[in-house]
């Protein structure tokens, strides 16, 4: 037999790429990561990226070359990353030394590490208020984030790879300021930004310390911090833009522009509001898991279907669904539909099934079939809050618990929701029921304290529906009954917030209850109908890229 190895044909072997879904060979070669500093090296393109790092690191000082005299080392490496557009075009190519933070002993080299970062709870709250007022909301990324972080220990490290100092080839390097990997890096770059704000006039939310906001008489401006990721809107576009510079002159700063893309969320605005969804994460997921010529379906789960533990061959390689199930996790962030479902296959990590892996790819069949969907922010005409809550009791087969789920709206925009199972197994369906009306509840009060905190008040009060008359009639009671007296004191703050009038429980039929949806499976229609009440449908035609997409 005569094959083209024989006759000397061969091709080179392309990697896969997750996150890319051009067909082209050429942006297949250009955009695959280098394996090794001796192959990123020999790239002009990574080599050119390694060197505007070092340059950065100088530029900021971040460490100086001392004798080793015996101290104790942190080795670092070079990681090396492909940034990719929402139309999956190359970007930009990303080396970025990286410190081997797992080295480091606590209480020694480090003490603090963990970072605040901005709930999505709260984007979801100040991009409604931006549409609501018709605000600019400018997009800011900071370059090398975690440099500018002061070091408050003392830290040595090895010289990065592939650029010892010819002069001094045995020196290390004492760190003054943080690198990508320390423990400490992240916190350490919170609190140099945290601090420049303050003293700037801006005050920290307490109810969520990575908002900052400027108030004065005539100004107001929000900034939302996830990390080296700002977003910055107010109702004075002349005071963004001066407060962009002067950051810009403390902070080597990238001026995005408009949000249109944040966090892997793809942001589309126009006169009627604005759009969230994640259609390049959602098509890159098809991709990694083998589903993108998958058939649809209309629902996430079939009605009445209910995972248990121990159903089917336990999986040979449980790693496989951790990840999926993780991929899953960041898309309820725009995608309350399908919380749920994803929350119900979450409590088999530890030992999943087969079984389990099939209800994962029936989620992605019906992502492949709305992956044009997204959440729909829309303005809003007066600023108050309307809760819906639900529970399905006693639905779990293995200890019998209950699903309990909330979706908390501002104005007629869904801001927050909730689908989890409940911590204790309740007594009957008023119970389960009364504890989501505390969930609601807590979440409520929690908002309604922020919008305050930044000077916009809620109108009072603020509304809860459920569908239990029973768990309605027991929040306002105040007569003690025994079907009450196991219930933990703590849930009897939905009580205390009636009786003080800053919230109502009223009833509606299960039939209009929209937090139906998380809580269990539905029907096709039942689930269309309260996905639309949620705010989830088909994006406006657009242009993204290259590629046009429009609904179908």
């Amino acid at each position: 037999m005569i094959t083209r190895a024989k006759s000397g044909i061969s091709k080179p072997r392309y990697p896969f790429i997750d996150l890319l879904t051009t067909e082209s060979p050429h942006h297949l070669s250009y955009a695959a990561e280098p394996r090794s500093i001796t192959e990123a090296l020999a790239s002009p393109h990574w080599f050119t990226a390694m060197k505007t790092e070092l340059h950065a690191l100088s530029r900021n000082k971040t460490w100086l070359l001392v004798p080793y005299r015996g101290q104790k080392l942190v080795d670092c490496r070079w990681v090396f990353k492909t940034k990719f557009k929402p139309d999956s075009s190359v970007l930009k190519h990303k080396a970025c030394l990286v410190a081997k933070g797992f080295q480091q002993s606590a209480g020694i080299d480090y003490g603090e590490t963990f970072s605040p970062v901005v709930k999505p709870t709260t984007i979801r709250l100040i991009l409604t208020l931006a549409v609501t007022f018709n605000w600019e909301v400018r997009q800011l990324d900071v370059n090398n984030a975690f440099l500018n972080g002061y070091l408050k220990e003392e830290v040595f490290m090895t010289q990065p790879p592939g650029f010892h100092d010819a002069r001094q080839p045995d020196a290390v390097c004492r760190l003054t300021k943080a690198i990508y990997g320390l423990k400490q890096a992240p916190r350490a770059w919170f609190e140099r930004l945290r601090n420049t704000l303050v003293n700037w006039g801006f005050q920290n939310a307490c109810n969520d310390i990575s908002l900052l906001f400027f108030r004065t008489k005539n100004i107001l401006v929000f900034i939302l911090i996830y990390v080296d990721d700002i977003l910055v809107t107010g109702n004075n576009s002349s005071f963004v833009q001066k407060f962009i510079v002067q950051l810009n002159n403390v902070f080597s700063l990238k001026d995005l522009g408009p949000l249109y893309y944040f966090l892997g969320l793809e942001i589309y605005r126009d006169s009627l509001g604005m759009c969230i969804n994640q259609t390049k994460y959602i098509l890159d997921l098809l991709k990694r898991f083998n589903m993108y010529d998958s058939a649809p379906v209309p629902t996430l789960m079939v009605t009445g279907r209910q995972f248990h533990a121990n159903e089917g061959k336990f999986m040979t390689d449980p790693s496989l669904y951790r990840r999926a199930i993780g991929s899953l996790q960041y898309l309820t962030t725009s995608w309350p539909d399908i919380a749920y479902s994803v929350n119900k296959l979450s409590q088999f990590l530890s030992k999943p099934t087969e079984v389990h892996f099939q209800g994962f790819k029936r989620i992605l069949r019906y992502l492949k079939g709305t992956h044009l969907y997204g959440l729909h922010i829309k303005p809003v005409k007066t600023l108050c809050l309307i809760g819906f809550t639900d529970a399905d009791w006693a639905i779990d087969i293995d200890d019998r618990k209950s699903m309990g789920g909330y979706c908390v709206y501002l104005g007629g925009t869904l801001v927050s929701w909730c689908s989890k199972k409940q911590k204790v197994v309740s007594q009957s369906s008023s119970e389960s029921e009364y504890r989501s009306l505390s969930d609601g509840a807590s979440e409520i009060k929690w908002l309604s304290s922020l919008m305050t905190e930044i000077g916009l008040f809620v109108r009072q009060p603020s509304l809860l529906w459920c569908d239990n008359l029973s768990a309605q009639a027991l929040a306002s009671n105040l007569v003690h009954h025994a079907r009450s007296e196991h219930i933990e004191i703590d849930v009897h703050f939905i009580r205390d917030q009636v009786l003080s009038g800053a919230i109502q429980v009223r009833y509606v039929p299960s039939s209009q209850q929209i937090a139906d949806c998380l809580t269990k499976a539905l029907s096709h229609s039942q689930f269309s109908y309260f996905r639309n009440k949620l705010g989830v449908y088909p994006t406006p035609s657009r242009l993204r890229g290259n590629v046009r997409i429009s609904n179908r």
